[in-house]
């Protein structure tokens, strides 16, 4: 028999707190479909991270128009221990593959970039990661690491990917290392290199790194961007040139709520995993 949830979802990320809820129509079967009814985003600033996470859930709750004792499942993924009121947790891949082909239907790989990792997913029908590569430790294919030189260059984060799209002479800069790049960047700076051709070379360089995430999973299809830096269209660009440079047909796909697709990913687990729980009697009226 169908039945309407409302679940959420928190992804608790290294600089911001994600919530989503949703309206979520189950069978025997899972998720048949589903409605967001709010998403909310707080950034961590040094404040205690329990009352960010209670101000982020309660935002949502608000927005959504419902009340805590209208949520059934309360899922939680990232830094998800933190949630101390959660009913579950959910592993940040899962959650950011189901997320993303919710948000982008019929993707068949996903690349999520966050502040201090990338990686790469290859998943089934069924929202599935059946395989996966990450960054290494090295930062230079990160959030924190294009937040970085963006602050040196004295430009905003969300001004990056615009700026980047107006290069004319992109500068190459290292791939390796996060010390060794942001050095490229200063001398590049000395030697009076334009800033969007500046940008355009570290994105085409972190471009390179994720296309090669991709490849080593096997990916086929459309590729889904999530994480924080999906809305950077500088970046979402040089991976689709990346990409068409071999003849592949292959698209990189964004949403307006990619950031969102871990807490959204695990609010559609929420929801799968209670309808397991009630068919087996665990869960109380």
């Amino acid at each position: 028999m169908d039945q309407t949830l409302v679940t959420a979802g928190i992804d608790v990320g290294t600089s911001a707190i994600k919530t989503a809820i949703l309206r979520a129509r189950t069978s025997a079967r899972g998720v048949e479909a589903a409605e967001i009814l709010a998403l909310a985003t707080d950034r961590i600033r040094r404040r205690d991270l329990h009352a960010v996470i209670r101000q982020s859930f309660d935002g949502a709750l608000q927005a959504a128009g419902v009340s805590e004792g209208d949520v059934a499942y309360v899922a939680s993924t990232g830094e998800g221990e933190l949630v101390d009121f959660r009913s579950g947790h959910f592993y940040g891949m899962t959650t950011h593959a189901r997320g993303a082909t919710f948000l982008m239907p019929g993707v068949g790989a996903v690349i999520d970039v966050g502040s201090l990792h990338a990686r790469a997913m290859r998943v089934d029908e069924n929202s599935r990661v059946v395989s996966y590569r990450m960054t290494n430790q090295c930062a230079s294919g990160s959030g924190q690491f294009l937040e970085n030189v963006a602050r040196y260059l004295g430009v905003a984060l969300e001004d990056v990917g615009a700026l980047s799209c107006t290069a004319e002479k992109p500068e190459s800069v290292s791939s390796i290392c996060a010390v060794l790049a942001e050095t490229d960047v200063i001398n590049m700076v000395s030697r009076g290199i334009q800033t969007r051709d500046i940008l355009k070379g570290i994105h085409m360089s972190m471009a390179g790194r994720f296309v090669k995430l991709l490849r080593a999973t096997g990916a086929q299809g459309d590729v889904a961007f999530t994480g924080g830096l999906a809305c950077d269209v500088g970046l979402v660009r040089a991976m689709s040139d990346m990409l068409a440079e071999d003849g592949s047909t292959t698209q990189v796909r964004t949403h307006e709520s990619s950031i969102h697709a871990g807490a959204l990913g695990a609010a559609l687990w929420g929801a799968h995993r209670y309808r397991k729980l009630e068919a087996r009697g665990m869960v109380q009226a």
